[in-house]
């Protein structure tokens, strides 16, 4: 991985965070780490995963997280004529795209994902998920396969985490 990279989270990593491993009350350093490399200027996300984020109730951790911590510099505005070109490629593909059902292509059309691979494409940033390839799904557009399709670096948050050297170290008594 280059030293440079840029890195794109979707919305699915800092939910699945919140939810799980990376619980706000377990590993603080986690969140911060996410802010630490975004002022390093390694690490963003978009204005539409801004919004998928704050879609949660006001008293959620993840909600408080993205009003109160993330610096607004954050979450790039994503609707520049290049972006929008190549959204509109992604958009296209997907519609004529046979095997997925139309119920798939409307709630492509409504999410972020679009934009993100749009993003990266044009910007050579790489799209960090959990999402899992499935190539083959009718029922859902899934962004690995997007990204694959687009010629746009994809990795995982664990991926992401040791590229950018995060350690969580434990510092409790004992």
């Amino acid at each position: 991985m280059m030293v440079d990279q840029i890195y794109l989270v979707d919305s699915d990593v800092f939910i699945t965070a919140k939810n799980l491993y990376y619980a706000f009350d377990i590993c603080p350093g986690f969140w911060k780490s996410v802010i630490h490399h975004h002022q390093a200027g390694r690490v963003f996300s978009i204005d539409r995963v801004r919004s998928e984020l704050l879609a949660g109730h006001k008293t959620e951790d993840l909600v408080r997280w993205v009003r109160n911590d993330v610096p607004k510099s954050f979450f790039i505005q994503v609707d520049t004529d290049a972006v929008v070109c190549a959204y509109m490629d992604i958009m296209m593909w997907v519609q004529r795209h046979s095997r997925y059902l139309d119920l798939a292509k409307a709630k492509f059309a409504t999410g972020a994902d679009e934009w993100l691979v749009a993003y990266a494409r044009v910007h050579g940033s790489t799209v960090v998920t959990n999402e899992q390839s499935a190539p083959e799904s009718r029922k859902e557009v899934k962004l690995p396969d997007v990204c694959d399709r687009f010629g746009v670096h994809r990795d995982n948050t664990f991926a992401m985490l040791r590229a950018l050297n995060v350690h969580f170290n434990w510092a409790g008594d004992g």
